[in-house]
């Protein structure tokens, strides 16, 4: 006799991050998901807080109101078990008190500020859910607004690190001009190289049989580098493209003007002024383990993109 599959639980997870609010409601049953409603609110909460150390009182207002919009569809789909994690800017603010107390009220539960190593092995779970991988070992690259997560594993992770570095913290510490400047550029790229030596020497990228990225910044990059019209979940998600072509796609955006980003289609409008410093990060982290993995044999040729990130994992940890 077979054991029978769990009935399914409905969920609702948040994901609130330095750029964006999303939000998954998915029945999960037996360890996987299936979606009932998935969106996201570019609502740039951790707009200032690399200069200021704290939310400024439109963003929090911002997302107060994208919050309350999530909740409604939360209810409405009879979420029975909820979960909201704040990432990398309410790590930082002095004033997340004020944000913890209204998302509390909005939501019915209290946000969790989750580490950069939670952050991290949620990331994975989410991503390795449903990524083509290949034997061995998979660095998950999460690169959020605030924070980059490099994430090493297989079933489960072996080593993480949380970097400091993000598209909206690059920016607004590095990029004034459009297009972004040589020097402009070159600040961001050293910012990088600093943190990748760091974190480094607690995640080895040489041993990742299979690099899979995730997160905003990264599945724009993938549309930019299948040529799409408009954004499309369907190609990206899942999506293995040659290391070079995604090179490529980065050093586009990167020097791409404003005007031009604002009218591709796949670009969200709350995305395109931090693209391009998004998209040098990115480079600057697959140039690194290109580098580091040539020690080895072979190294990393092709790169995929995953649409399954933290908020897959948000919503599996409580489903």
């Amino acid at each position: 006799m077979t054991a029978s599959s769990a009935a399914p639980v409905r969920v609702a997870a948040y994901d609130c991050g330095t750029n964006s609010l999303r939000l998954l409601i998915a029945d999960v049953a037996d360890g996987r998901l299936t979606d009932v409603v998935r969106e996201l609110d570019v609502v740039r909460l951790g707009q200032g807080v690399d200069e200021t150390g704290r939310f400024a009182d439109d963003a929090l207002e911002r997302t107060f109101a994208s919050a309350e919009r999530f909740a409604a569809l939360a209810c409405e789909h009879g979420a029975e078990r909820v979960r909201f994690a704040a990432t990398s800017a309410t790590r930082d603010a002095s004033n997340r008190e004020e944000f913890i107390s209204r998302i509390t009220e909005i939501v019915g539960v209290a946000p969790e500020v989750i580490s950069g190593d939670e952050e991290a092995a949620l990331s994975f779970r989410g991503a390795v859910s449903t990524a083509p991988t290949r034997d061995g070992l998979t660095l998950v690259v999460d690169l959020g607004g605030g924070s980059t997560e490099l994430v090493l594993g297989a079933d489960e992770p072996v080593a993480a690190f949380s970097m400091d570095i993000g598209s909206v913290r690059m920016t607004e510490r590095h990029v004034r001009t459009d297009p972004p400047t040589f020097d402009e550029i070159e600040a961001v790229r050293t910012d990088v190289r600093s943190a990748l030596d760091e974190a480094l020497g607690t995640v080895d990228v040489s041993q990742a049989a299979t690099v899979v990225g995730v997160a905003g910044t990264i599945t724009t990059v993938t549309a930019h580098a299948l040529g799409l019209e408009r954004y499309d979940s369907a190609a990206i998600d899942g999506a293995e493209l040659s290391l070079e072509s995604v090179l490529t796609a980065c050093d586009e955006l990167s020097i791409m003007p404003r005007e031009e980003r604002a009218s591709r289609a796949y670009i969200h409008p709350g995305r395109v002024d931090v693209i391009p410093a998004g998209a040098m990060v990115w480079a600057e982290v697959l140039r690194r383990v290109r580098t580091e993995g040539a020690r080895l044999d072979g190294g990393i040729s092709t790169v995929v993109t995953s649409e399954h990130d933290i908020l897959d994992g948000l919503a599996l940890s409580v489903g």
